[in-house]
């Protein structure tokens, strides 16, 4: 974004109203709280409890870090502006804010990808599980995630660093984000705004096919069980992957393939508020509620505890 003139940028936020303003604050900090601990804790038990070094639980520690990440770059500061009344953010600190929210955004959408790959080779080829699913093949496409995230935001990206904003620096939103950014630049945005959507249906296609064919080989391998018990157990390895996959699609295609919302700035605000606050809070509750493995570790965790503690 050459800048030319304009060094900072003033973020609207979502209401002008102090009284909404300080819902919002305990609302933003009490998601934003329990986000952080939800996943920190089920990063730690992957960590400490051993029954939890399997793939899938390799794939949903760095999932909650992505999650961390994500919500990090963005609610704190908005926090931050609604506690001072200070909404200037400089030039340097919006991209580097789009950049994160972009790189650990797209990453997610690869990342679950990559985990319902992991459901289906779990299901659909116990036997060889194994040794598909070894170590280094884990990491090798926790690695890929993060690559493909940096090669999808790059060519926007580029762009933007090029967008000049002459006239007006209010960005009405309460963080940095491309569409508000490109509401107030006053250059040529067409091909950006085609290059942004682009890379948001490329991303979108290639990560939901693998999502649609695995759980599709899933559900064909899970009606062939010959008992309810059996297709129970299966169904419930994948319900928390798939509620979560459900919320983060859905979100992501109302911004991005909707074209009226880019038009409701109010809802695309409140959307935009709900992807960044409410899904990384609930999903580490999701993973965890359904999951008897993540249940247990954390009983043997807090007892462990409490038997230190007495000594």
């Amino acid at each position: 974004m050459r800048n030319g003139t304009i060094t900072t940028f003033i973020l609207l936020g979502l209401t002008d109203d102090p009284e909404l303003q300080v819902l919002i604050f305990i609302f933003l900090f009490l998601t934003y709280t329990l986000s952080i601990t939800g996943n920190l804790a089920i990063i730690i038990l992957t960590f400490v409890d051993p029954h939890l070094k399997t793939p899938m639980y390799f794939f949903l520690k760095n999932f909650s870090f992505l999650e961390i990440s994500f919500t990090s770059a963005i609610i704190p500061r908005y926090l931050y502006s609604i506690a001072t009344g200070d909404n200037v953010i400089t030039y340097n600190a919006c991209v580097i804010q789009v950049f994160f929210t972009d790189l650990c955004g797209v990453s997610e959408f690869f990342l679950l990808a990559a985990m319902s790959y992991d459901r289906y080779v779990a299901i659909c080829k116990p036997l060889h599980y194994v040794i598909i699913m070894s170590n280094s093949v884990c990491r090798i496409l926790n690695i890929c995630c993060w690559v493909a995230g940096l090669c999808i935001i790059i060519p926007p990206l580029s762009l933007g660093l090029n967008l000049k904003f002459c006239d007006s620096n209010i960005i009405d939103h309460f963080g940095c984000d491309a569409f508000p950014l490109v509401k107030i630049s006053c250059s040529d945005t067409r091909f950006m705004e085609w290059t942004v959507i682009i890379c948001a249906i490329l991303t979108l296609n290639m990560t939901l096919t693998c999502v649609v064919l695995s759980y599709a080989y899933i559900i064909k391998t899970i009606f062939r069980f010959p008992s309810v018990q059996q297709r129970k157990k299966a169904f419930s390895t994948c319900s928390s992957h798939m509620i979560v996959v459900s919320i983060t699609y859905g979100t992501c295609i109302f911004i991005y393939m909707n074209p009226t919302a880019k038009e409701k700035v109010t809802i695309n605000k409140v959307v935009s508020l709900l992807i960044f606050s409410i899904s990384p809070t609930l999903n580490p509750f999701i993973y965890t509620l359904r999951n008897n493995q993540v249940k247990k570790a954390f009983e043997d965790s807090i007892k462990r505890i409490a038997l230190l503690s007495t000594k």
